[in-house]
């Protein structure tokens, strides 16, 4: 079952590679343009004091600049992705794990250095004092505990993605960095009264949503958005 599934999904990965491909630029940057406006209006994200936002790669996806523009120039608390390498006990090797640090000004995005797919990131150096979105400070230890402090979580997520369907069903690229986050985080919301789940909202490329008929495979850990933003100007919100 597992194997039949993840080869559907690393053949809709192909196929949606090669239709991202050629997406001319300034059609991304219209679309990224309509779908920020439509974040923006969400009284969520309006009232959100604390987000995550994916930092958007030079081409093939919806670019989230102007959205870390505004939640700072808002006075909101930015919270980037950090991806870091950690040692597993169990199996005596290692994986590549998701954090989410926190982005103190448009000088520090400006100056972040562009990693092996041309995303935006913090240098090593650099995370060592970087608040945490589990409200410690540097990178999580552990796979699994954060053991969060103090005025720990997150209002809202902006995730990216290479393709979505109309049950809100998303596909990663396939290194499953937020599914694993979002498991990490969930854990801790079931051990503690507060915070709850962030809001997940989605911002997809017309061309990265799929038809009415069409729908992504998924398993058990896979997490479904509760909204769904397009760049054609479409909103669809989940009932949670």
């Amino acid at each position: 079952m597992m194997a039949g599934l993840q080869t559907a999904k690393k053949d809709l990965r192909r196929k949606m590679r090669d239709v991202l491909q050629k997406i001319p630029a300034d059609a991304i940057t219209n679309q990224s343009r309509t779908a920020t406006n439509k974040l923006f209006s969400l009284t969520e994200y309006q009232h959100a004091k604390k987000i995550g936002v994916y930092l958007s790669m030079p081409s093939g996806e919806l670019s989230t600049t102007a959205i870390v523009q505004d939640a700072l120039i808002n006075g909101k608390q930015v919270f980037i992705p950090y991806i870091h390498n950690i040692e597993l006990p169990s199996a005596q090797q290692k994986t590549s794990i998701m954090d989410m640090l926190v982005l103190e000004s448009m000088e520090e995005f400006n100056s972040l250095t562009p990693d092996k797919w041309g995303i935006p990131s913090l240098a090593k150096a650099q995370v060592a004092n970087k608040t945490n979105c589990f409200g410690g400070t540097g990178i999580s230890s552990s796979a699994d505990e954060p053991n969060p402090t103090g005025d720990w979580g997150l209002d809202l997520i902006v995730m990216p993605g290479m393709a979505f369907d109309q049950g809100f069903r998303r596909l990663g690229h396939g290194k499953g960095y937020y599914d694993h986050f979002l498991n990490k985080y969930s854990k801790e919301v079931e051990n503690k009264t507060t915070p709850k789940m962030p809001l997940l909202v989605a911002l997809s490329l017309k061309e990265q949503a799929l038809s009415p008929t069409e729908q992504i495979p998924v398993a058990n850990h896979d997490w479904p958005v509760d909204v769904l933003i397009v760049g054609d100007d479409r909103c669809l919100v989940r009932h949670r």
